[in-house]
């Protein structure tokens, strides 16, 4: 896979994702997989499925920060975190956390309450499953 096709790739990820903050995540997602199905379509027989199983992973990174910038507010970020089930303390640790989006969406918590089944459940394909 030519460098070139993966930067273009991640930017025009970074541009739906920035776009998120306004938006529903399920409509963020939906847009999200109609991209990554048609450059799977054309990208998807590579002989490197490492390449894709990271551009899949970080795309679900992308969309933790956004939800997390989405919350704004540390009571919503809290109360959201517990309604994905995760525990009360984790949950007020991470949302009084003073760190920024891109560090938190690495996060125990949010890989927790916003895991790859949770993204699956809402529609995002993975770049990796036909290889």
């Amino acid at each position: 896979m030519a460098p070139k096709a993966l930067v273009r790739f991640k930017d025009r990820i970074r541009e739906i994702t920035r776009r998120a903050k306004g938006v529903s995540i399920k409509s963020t997602v939906e847009e999200l997989a109609r991209y990554m199905v048609g450059w799977r379509g054309y990208f998807g027989f590579c002989e490197t499925p490492e390449v894709l199983i990271y551009l899949t992973r970080w795309v679900r990174l992308r969309l933790r920060c956004a939800l997390w910038r989405q919350w704004k507010t540390t009571r919503r970020r809290r109360e959201a975190l517990l309604q994905l089930g995760v525990r009360t303390r984790l949950a007020t640790n991470t949302a009084g956390s003073g760190r920024g989006p891109w560090y938190l969406a690495r996060a125990k918590a949010l890989s927790l309450g916003l895991s790859n089944a949770y993204f699956r459940s809402l529609g995002l394909p993975s770049l990796f499953e036909n290889c």
